[in-house]
Protein backbone atom coordinates (compact mmCIF):
# COMPACT_ATOMS: atom_id res chain seq x y z
CA UNK A 1 0.00 0.00 0.00
CA UNK A 2 2.77 2.34 0.57
CA UNK A 3 3.09 2.53 -3.59
CA UNK A 4 -0.42 4.09 -3.90
CA UNK A 5 -0.16 7.15 -5.22
CA UNK A 6 -2.90 9.97 -3.76
CA UNK A 7 -3.64 13.06 -5.68
CA UNK A 8 -6.73 15.17 -6.08
CA UNK A 9 -8.42 15.52 -9.39
CA UNK A 10 -10.72 18.72 -10.17
CA UNK A 11 -14.18 17.43 -11.33
CA UNK A 12 -17.37 18.71 -11.94
CA UNK A 13 -16.62 21.80 -9.55
CA UNK A 14 -15.05 19.84 -6.91
CA UNK A 15 -11.81 18.27 -5.90
CA UNK A 16 -12.02 14.65 -5.66
CA UNK A 17 -9.37 12.63 -3.78
CA UNK A 18 -8.02 9.42 -6.14
CA UNK A 19 -6.23 6.86 -4.85
CA UNK A 20 -4.14 5.11 -7.61
CA UNK A 21 -1.79 2.04 -8.85
CA UNK A 22 -0.04 0.12 -11.42
CA UNK A 23 -0.26 0.39 -15.12
CA UNK A 24 -2.44 -0.83 -17.86
CA UNK A 25 -6.04 -0.85 -18.79
CA UNK A 26 -8.16 1.38 -16.03
CA UNK A 27 -9.97 -0.39 -13.27
CA UNK A 28 -12.19 2.47 -11.53
CA UNK A 29 -13.40 1.25 -8.13
CA UNK A 30 -16.57 2.72 -6.57
CA UNK A 31 -17.09 2.00 -2.61
CA UNK A 32 -20.64 2.21 -0.30
CA UNK A 33 -21.64 3.60 2.71
CA UNK A 34 -20.28 4.06 5.44
CA UNK A 35 -16.74 3.50 3.30
CA UNK A 36 -13.99 4.94 1.68
CA UNK A 37 -11.25 4.22 -1.07
CA UNK A 38 -9.71 2.15 1.42
CA UNK A 39 -12.09 -0.36 1.48
CA UNK A 40 -10.69 -1.80 -1.94
CA UNK A 41 -7.47 -2.03 -0.40
CA UNK A 42 -7.28 -5.53 -1.21
CA UNK A 43 -8.20 -5.03 -4.62
CA UNK A 44 -5.91 -2.34 -4.94
CA UNK A 45 -2.61 -4.25 -4.62
CA UNK A 46 -3.99 -7.49 -6.00
CA UNK A 47 -5.29 -6.11 -9.46
CA UNK A 48 -2.62 -3.63 -9.72
CA UNK A 49 -0.27 -6.50 -9.39
CA UNK A 50 -2.14 -8.55 -12.36
CA UNK A 51 -1.03 -5.74 -15.27
CA UNK A 52 -4.19 -3.15 -14.16
CA UNK A 53 -3.92 0.67 -13.36
CA UNK A 54 -6.01 0.91 -10.25
CA UNK A 55 -8.27 3.85 -9.41
CA UNK A 56 -10.58 4.18 -6.23
CA UNK A 57 -11.48 7.87 -5.37
CA UNK A 58 -13.06 8.69 -1.94
CA UNK A 59 -16.95 9.53 -3.51
CA UNK A 60 -18.15 12.91 -3.57
CA UNK A 61 -19.08 13.93 0.52
CA UNK A 62 -16.74 10.95 1.71
CA UNK A 63 -13.09 11.19 3.12
CA UNK A 64 -10.68 13.88 1.35
CA UNK A 65 -13.00 14.47 -1.37
CA UNK A 66 -15.25 17.71 -1.06
CA UNK A 67 -18.42 18.21 0.81
CA UNK A 68 -20.67 20.13 -0.97
CA UNK A 69 -23.11 21.69 1.47
CA UNK A 70 -26.55 21.69 -0.17
CA UNK A 71 -28.38 18.49 0.21
CA UNK A 72 -29.69 18.65 -3.06
CA UNK A 73 -25.82 18.79 -4.61
CA UNK A 74 -25.99 14.56 -3.93
CA UNK A 75 -28.16 13.59 -6.56
CA UNK A 76 -27.11 10.58 -8.88
CA UNK A 77 -26.55 13.63 -11.77
CA UNK A 78 -24.23 15.28 -9.50
CA UNK A 79 -22.12 12.20 -8.35
CA UNK A 80 -22.41 10.62 -12.28
CA UNK A 81 -21.20 14.36 -13.25
CA UNK A 82 -17.61 13.92 -10.73
CA UNK A 83 -17.35 9.94 -12.36
CA UNK A 84 -17.41 11.39 -15.84
CA UNK A 85 -15.25 14.27 -15.27
CA UNK A 86 -12.66 11.53 -13.33
CA UNK A 87 -12.57 8.87 -16.52
CA UNK A 88 -12.05 11.65 -18.82
CA UNK A 89 -8.83 13.03 -16.47
CA UNK A 90 -7.44 9.50 -16.99
CA UNK A 91 -7.24 9.78 -20.22
CA UNK A 92 -9.05 6.96 -21.38
CA UNK A 93 -12.01 6.32 -23.53
CA UNK A 94 -13.69 3.18 -21.15
CA UNK A 95 -13.10 1.61 -17.90
CA UNK A 96 -13.82 -1.58 -16.31
CA UNK A 97 -16.22 -0.92 -13.50
CA UNK A 98 -16.36 -2.11 -10.02
CA UNK A 99 -18.53 -0.89 -7.50
CA UNK A 100 -20.26 -1.91 -4.01
CA UNK A 101 -23.24 -0.72 -2.20
CA UNK A 102 -23.78 2.98 -2.72
CA UNK A 103 -20.84 2.49 -5.40
CA UNK A 104 -23.03 -0.31 -6.93
CA UNK A 105 -26.11 1.88 -7.51
CA UNK A 106 -23.80 4.94 -8.99
CA UNK A 107 -22.80 2.28 -11.39
CA UNK A 108 -25.52 1.53 -12.38
CA UNK A 109 -27.01 4.74 -13.24
CA UNK A 110 -23.01 4.85 -14.85
CA UNK A 111 -24.29 2.04 -17.24
CA UNK A 112 -27.40 3.46 -17.73
CA UNK A 113 -26.34 6.73 -18.98
CA UNK A 114 -22.80 6.83 -20.14
CA UNK A 115 -22.56 2.66 -21.26
CA UNK A 116 -19.76 3.70 -23.71
CA UNK A 117 -18.01 4.40 -20.81
CA UNK A 118 -18.29 1.05 -18.97
CA UNK A 119 -16.60 -1.62 -20.63
CA UNK A 120 -17.39 -4.46 -18.19
CA UNK A 121 -19.17 -3.97 -14.63
CA UNK A 122 -18.72 -6.24 -11.69
CA UNK A 123 -21.04 -5.42 -9.24
CA UNK A 124 -21.15 -6.18 -5.98
CA UNK A 125 -24.17 -6.68 -3.37
CA UNK A 126 -26.94 -4.14 -4.82
CA UNK A 127 -28.64 -5.06 -8.39
CA UNK A 128 -29.96 -2.95 -10.44
CA UNK A 129 -32.80 -0.95 -8.66
CA UNK A 130 -35.32 -1.55 -11.52
CA UNK A 131 -37.45 1.47 -11.44
CA UNK A 132 -41.44 1.77 -10.30
CA UNK A 133 -42.98 4.29 -12.22
CA UNK A 134 -45.98 4.24 -9.84
CA UNK A 135 -44.18 5.02 -6.42
CA UNK A 136 -41.17 6.65 -5.24
CA UNK A 137 -37.99 4.45 -3.66
CA UNK A 138 -38.53 6.19 -0.39
CA UNK A 139 -42.17 6.01 -0.32
CA UNK A 140 -42.17 2.49 -1.61
CA UNK A 141 -39.60 1.38 1.21
CA UNK A 142 -41.83 3.16 4.12
CA UNK A 143 -44.30 0.78 2.53
CA UNK A 144 -42.78 -2.38 2.25
CA UNK A 145 -40.61 -2.28 5.54
CA UNK A 146 -42.25 0.39 7.42
CA UNK A 147 -40.35 3.87 8.81
CA UNK A 148 -37.92 2.60 11.15
CA UNK A 149 -36.05 1.13 7.70
CA UNK A 150 -32.89 2.61 7.61
CA UNK A 151 -33.37 4.37 4.52
CA UNK A 152 -36.61 5.71 5.97
CA UNK A 153 -34.37 6.50 9.17
CA UNK A 154 -31.96 8.61 7.32
CA UNK A 155 -34.17 10.70 5.61
CA UNK A 156 -34.65 13.75 7.96
CA UNK A 157 -31.53 16.42 8.10
CA UNK A 158 -29.30 15.99 10.90
CA UNK A 159 -31.34 13.65 13.33
CA UNK A 160 -29.12 10.94 12.30
CA UNK A 161 -26.44 12.52 12.60
CA UNK A 162 -27.29 13.63 16.17
CA UNK A 163 -27.92 10.34 16.92
CA UNK A 164 -24.76 9.03 15.48
CA UNK A 165 -23.22 11.28 17.81
CA UNK A 166 -24.31 10.35 20.96
CA UNK A 167 -22.82 6.92 20.51
CA UNK A 168 -19.56 7.89 18.57
CA UNK A 169 -18.25 7.42 15.29
CA UNK A 170 -15.85 4.25 16.06
CA UNK A 171 -18.85 2.31 17.31
CA UNK A 172 -21.26 3.14 14.25
CA UNK A 173 -18.65 2.23 12.00
CA UNK A 174 -17.67 -1.08 13.98
CA UNK A 175 -21.34 -1.80 14.12
CA UNK A 176 -22.24 -0.93 10.39
CA UNK A 177 -19.13 -3.19 9.08
CA UNK A 178 -19.60 -6.30 11.55
CA UNK A 179 -22.94 -6.78 11.09
CA UNK A 180 -23.86 -10.41 10.14
CA UNK A 181 -28.01 -9.77 10.49
CA UNK A 182 -29.85 -10.92 7.61
CA UNK A 183 -32.57 -9.03 6.26
CA UNK A 184 -33.51 -5.92 5.58
CA UNK A 185 -31.38 -3.22 7.96
CA UNK A 186 -33.85 -1.36 10.35
CA UNK A 187 -32.70 0.98 13.27
CA UNK A 188 -34.01 1.58 16.85
CA UNK A 189 -36.73 3.72 16.71
CA UNK A 190 -35.61 7.49 17.61
CA UNK A 191 -32.05 6.36 18.75
CA UNK A 192 -29.39 4.67 16.75
CA UNK A 193 -28.21 2.70 19.79
CA UNK A 194 -27.18 -0.82 19.31
CA UNK A 195 -27.85 0.29 15.35
CA UNK A 196 -28.17 -2.34 12.52
CA UNK A 197 -26.03 -4.72 14.17
CA UNK A 198 -27.65 -5.31 17.77
CA UNK A 199 -25.33 -8.44 18.40
CA UNK A 200 -21.42 -5.87 17.36
CA UNK A 201 -19.07 -8.22 18.70
CA UNK A 202 -16.17 -6.89 21.10
CA UNK A 203 -13.61 -8.51 19.10
CA UNK A 204 -13.39 -7.26 15.13
CA UNK A 205 -13.52 -10.18 12.69
CA UNK A 206 -10.44 -11.29 11.33
CA UNK A 207 -10.75 -9.23 7.99
CA UNK A 208 -10.60 -6.07 9.96
CA UNK A 209 -8.10 -4.45 12.08
CA UNK A 210 -7.82 -1.95 14.42
CA UNK A 211 -5.71 -0.28 12.43
CA UNK A 212 -8.38 -0.33 9.84
CA UNK A 213 -10.65 0.72 11.58
CA UNK A 214 -8.47 3.53 13.13
CA UNK A 215 -8.76 4.81 8.95
CA UNK A 216 -12.09 5.13 8.77
CA UNK A 217 -12.21 6.61 11.91
CA UNK A 218 -10.35 9.47 11.20
CA UNK A 219 -11.84 10.48 8.14
CA UNK A 220 -15.59 10.39 9.44
CA UNK A 221 -14.48 12.25 12.17
CA UNK A 222 -13.10 14.68 10.29
CA UNK A 223 -15.69 14.95 7.70
CA UNK A 224 -18.79 13.52 9.85
CA UNK A 225 -21.65 11.65 7.89
CA UNK A 226 -24.06 14.22 6.71
CA UNK A 227 -22.51 14.11 2.77
CA UNK A 228 -22.56 10.15 3.03
CA UNK A 229 -26.28 10.23 4.19
CA UNK A 230 -27.18 12.98 1.72
CA UNK A 231 -27.18 10.12 -1.09
CA UNK A 232 -30.06 8.56 0.93
CA UNK A 233 -31.96 11.91 0.85
CA UNK A 234 -31.43 11.74 -2.40
CA UNK A 235 -33.04 9.01 -3.18
CA UNK A 236 -36.73 10.14 -4.56
CA UNK A 237 -34.94 12.92 -6.08
CA UNK A 238 -33.41 10.24 -8.23
CA UNK A 239 -36.77 8.76 -8.57
CA UNK A 240 -38.26 12.04 -10.12
CA UNK A 241 -34.92 12.95 -12.52
CA UNK A 242 -34.76 9.10 -14.16
CA UNK A 243 -38.52 9.15 -15.16
CA UNK A 244 -37.54 9.35 -19.07
CA UNK A 245 -35.06 5.94 -18.13
CA UNK A 246 -38.20 4.28 -16.74
CA UNK A 247 -38.22 0.18 -18.61
CA UNK A 248 -34.38 0.95 -19.80
CA UNK A 249 -32.45 -2.36 -20.33
CA UNK A 250 -28.78 -2.04 -19.26
CA UNK A 251 -26.87 -3.50 -22.04
CA UNK A 252 -22.93 -3.47 -20.33
CA UNK A 253 -21.69 -7.28 -19.58
CA UNK A 254 -22.11 -7.43 -15.80
CA UNK A 255 -21.14 -9.90 -13.13
CA UNK A 256 -23.02 -10.02 -9.68
CA UNK A 257 -21.40 -10.72 -6.56
CA UNK A 258 -23.15 -11.05 -3.38
CA UNK A 259 -22.81 -12.88 0.20
CA UNK A 260 -25.29 -15.17 1.26
CA UNK A 261 -25.83 -12.79 4.30
CA UNK A 262 -26.13 -9.79 3.02
CA UNK A 263 -28.52 -7.51 4.25
CA UNK A 264 -29.58 -6.38 0.55
CA UNK A 265 -29.76 -10.08 -0.75
CA UNK A 266 -31.81 -11.96 2.48
CA UNK A 267 -34.66 -8.52 2.39
CA UNK A 268 -37.47 -9.52 0.91
CA UNK A 269 -37.81 -9.98 -2.85
CA UNK A 270 -34.38 -9.54 -3.46
CA UNK A 271 -33.82 -13.22 -4.32
CA UNK A 272 -36.49 -13.86 -6.10
CA UNK A 273 -35.20 -11.02 -8.45
CA UNK A 274 -31.54 -12.15 -8.80
CA UNK A 275 -32.76 -15.49 -9.53
CA UNK A 276 -36.25 -15.74 -11.01
CA UNK A 277 -35.52 -13.73 -14.30
CA UNK A 278 -36.41 -10.59 -13.07
CA UNK A 279 -32.27 -8.82 -13.08
CA UNK A 280 -31.34 -10.43 -16.49
CA UNK A 281 -34.79 -9.15 -17.97
CA UNK A 282 -33.36 -5.68 -17.22
CA UNK A 283 -29.87 -6.27 -17.35
CA UNK A 284 -29.86 -8.86 -20.41
CA UNK A 285 -25.89 -9.24 -20.66
CA UNK A 286 -25.61 -10.19 -17.24
CA UNK A 287 -23.04 -13.14 -17.49
CA UNK A 288 -23.08 -14.54 -13.43
CA UNK A 289 -24.25 -14.38 -10.27
CA UNK A 290 -22.10 -15.49 -7.40
CA UNK A 291 -23.59 -16.29 -4.22
CA UNK A 292 -20.86 -16.31 -1.50
CA UNK A 293 -21.10 -18.86 1.01
CA UNK A 294 -21.29 -17.95 4.65
CA UNK A 295 -20.24 -14.36 3.31
CA UNK A 296 -22.07 -10.52 4.96
CA UNK A 297 -22.64 -7.61 3.14
CA UNK A 298 -18.78 -6.15 2.95
CA UNK A 299 -18.00 -9.05 0.56
CA UNK A 300 -14.89 -6.96 -1.07
CA UNK A 301 -13.38 -7.05 2.36
CA UNK A 302 -14.45 -9.78 4.54
CA UNK A 303 -13.75 -12.18 0.92
CA UNK A 304 -11.42 -10.78 -0.39
CA UNK A 305 -9.29 -12.99 -2.09
CA UNK A 306 -11.89 -14.64 -3.54
CA UNK A 307 -13.99 -11.22 -4.69
CA UNK A 308 -10.45 -10.50 -6.12
CA UNK A 309 -9.88 -13.52 -8.17
CA UNK A 310 -13.58 -12.90 -9.55
CA UNK A 311 -13.04 -9.31 -10.65
CA UNK A 312 -9.87 -10.46 -13.00
CA UNK A 313 -11.34 -13.62 -14.21
CA UNK A 314 -14.36 -11.68 -15.58
CA UNK A 315 -12.63 -8.89 -16.80
CA UNK A 316 -9.67 -10.17 -18.25
CA UNK A 317 -12.31 -11.68 -21.08
CA UNK A 318 -12.74 -8.41 -22.49
CA UNK A 319 -8.96 -7.70 -23.37
CA UNK A 320 -8.74 -10.37 -26.13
Amino acid sequence: MESVVHRTVKVNGIKMHVAEKGEGPVVLFLHGFPELWYSWRHQIVALSSLGYRVVAPDLRGYGDTEAPAPISSYTCMHILGDLVGLIESLGVEQVFLVAHDWGAIIGWYLCMFRPEKVKAYVCLSVPFLHRNPNVKTVDGMRAMFGNDYYICRFQKPGEMEAEMAKVGTECVIKNILTTRKTGPPILPKGEFGTGVNPDMPDTLPPWLTQDDLAYYVCKYEKTGFTGPLNYYRNMNSNWELTAPWSGVQIKVPVKFITGELDMIYTSPGIKEYVHGGGFKQDVPNLEQVVVQKGVAHFNNQEAAEEVNSHIYNFIKKFLM
